[in-house]
């Protein structure tokens, strides 16, 4: 099936989006692009150096200084919110032809995870009216008239990871506009096109220039960006271990960040739920976009009188998984995105089997497909919770079976790690799920299966982050609290005010 029947969908991928305008890079480096079934050129993009960074943080810094994006009241702002949500269902057809090419994602389920895009931009502009930008409160005196004002935090670095570029990056730009801030989105070298798509709907909605800039660098530029300190705040999804680094230059100048980064994600089963239920569930979860995940559960913790029977279902099932090219509708997963990802996940099923883990299925990469970032889904048993396999994040289709005592024991192992991103209780007794749910370190807990919400609000405990994304909780990071302490309440209050102008 030939997949390359289209050039990539970008109007100017040699160029930067920066002022407005697409304008040429300071050098003629460019990054390639290579399609992750076949290992081809698929395009090219303009590669940021530091000096590119600069300019776009100049020219967002001057945007949210001068310019009128934070001065509209947040009813305006939404207006542009919403016409982002409308041009962005108009660019589905194209996600689909660009997603699975950089990363491997099956193209068939695109169009249900682009839904959530626009959904964001309109969660956020319906904020505009629910959530209280302008509080009044009591003054601890009694006297005179007090308010808390959230003002935008105002420039923001905006970095982007490669696995769901489109998703991520709606649920950071969606409530940085809406709180007034002017934003830098940084692209992945893997996958940029996403944030050319996002560029290219800016300027066609008439967002004001500077608001948003878009360019793709690598981690020399990209670091140029968080240690600007005109750069007020950075949204970064990735790994720990950048995160890490990003925390402590933020940390240095006193800057703001979110971070939303690793996971060990664990499913925790009950005795009452079906085993062969069990693993049609984790298989779904484990052929997404190959596994490559934050949230992706691969710690099943099982009682261990059923260990042997959730081996042997997960290895049968994924037996049974057809991988292969993402535009051939039969198939349930594609390649991994880059070689680079391939030779990690490679590298930590040799890990698992020179531990002496049981590899029940898996560990190569599958016959007949000799080009492309392929592997096999890895099923392993026996794992201590204490390996590497159970206790670094792999980042790829590739899980572990872990038995336990009892309860208390299940528990006891899902806290045993670093991170706290997801996890899921499989029971049918609500009652119980709830009960075990709040005994667990994490930031989302679901019933039967993977149920992270970024409607609600998205992030992790210990290393898995800081802060959250999605949900009103998502907008709090982009906004700062003022208190306002006058003499008397003025007539008429700021916000309704601006409220009143063109809104």
């Amino acid at each position: 099936m030939n997949t390359r029947a289209a050039r990539a969908p970008i109007a100017n991928p040699g160029k930067f989006y920066i002022d407005g305008k697409w304008v040429a890079p300071s050098t003629p480096h460019m990054i390639d692009v290579i399609e992750a079934a076949t290992e081809e050129l698929y395009f090219t993009v303009a590669q940021a150096e530091t000096a590119d960074v600069a300019r776009a943080v100049e020219v967002a810094r001057r945007a949210f200084d001068e310019g009128p994006w934070p001065r509209m009241s947040p009813r305006q702002r939404a207006q542009y919110l919403r016409a982002f949500a409308q041009a962005m269902t108009k660019r589905f057809d194209d996600v689909v032809q660009l997603w699975p090419r950089e990363t491997g994602v099956i193209a068939r389920i695109v169009p249900a995870v682009m839904e959530e895009v626009p959904a964001a931009f309109n969660y956020y502009a319906d904020l505009a009216e629910a959530y209280p930008f302008e509080q009044e409160v009591p003054t601890s005196s009694g006297q005179g008239f007090g308010m808390i004002v959230g003002e935008p935090v105002g420039v923001v670095g905006a970095i982007i990871p490669w696995n769901t570029p489109m998703h991520l990056a709606a649920w950071k730009l969606a409530p940085a506009l809406l709180a007034g801030c002017a934003v830098v989105v940084k692209a992945s070298p893997e996958a940029p096109g996403a944030a050319y798509i996002i560029a290219e709907i800016a300027d066609q909605i008439g967002l004001p220039p500077g608001v948003v800039n878009v360019l793709t660098a690598d981690r020399v530029a990209s670091e140029a960006l968080v240690t600007d300190h005109r750069v007020d705040k950075i949204t970064f999804t990735g790994s720990t271990n950048v995160g890490k680094r990003i925390a402590g230059i933020m940390a240095e100048r006193v800057g703001r960040y979110t971070l939303e980064l690793g996971g060990k994600s664990a499913a925790i089963i009950l005795d009452d739920m079906d085993i062969a239920e069990v693993a049609d569930i984790l298989t779904g979860g484990a052929c997404f976009v190959s596994g490559q995940i934050c949230a992706s559960l691969t710690r099943i913790i099982v009682p261990g009188h059923r260990h042997d029977e959730m081996l042997e279902a997960l290895a049968d099932r994924f037996s049974r998984i057809k991988i292969g090219n993402p535009f051939d509708g039969s198939v349930q997963m594609g390649p991994l995105a880059s070689r680079r990802q391939r030779e990690r996940v490679e590298g930590y099923i040799q890990i698992g089997k020179d531990d002496g883990a049981t590899l029940a299925f898996g560990g190569k990469r599958p016959k007949g497909l000799d080009r492309g970032w392929f592997v096999e889904p890895t099923v392993f048993g026996n794992v201590d919770n204490g390996s590497r396999i159970a206790q670094e994040e792999i980042f790829g289709p590739v899980i572990s079976v872990i038995a336990a005592a009892d309860e208390d024991d299940a528990i006891r192992i899902e806290n045993d790690s670093v991170f706290g991103l997801n996890a899921s209780v499989f029971t049918h007794d609500v009652d119980k799920a709830w009960a075990v749910s709040r005994r667990l370190r994490t930031g989302t807990v679901g019933q039967n299966g993977n149920r992270a919400d970024f409607g609600i609000g998205f992030g992790g405990f210990k290393q898995s982050g800081i802060g959250r994304e999605g949900g009103v909780a998502g907008l709090l990071p982009y906004l700062e609290n003022k208190t306002v302490v006058l003499n008397q309440r003025p007539c008429p209050p700021m916000g309704e005010e601006r409220a009143g102008r063109g809104a």
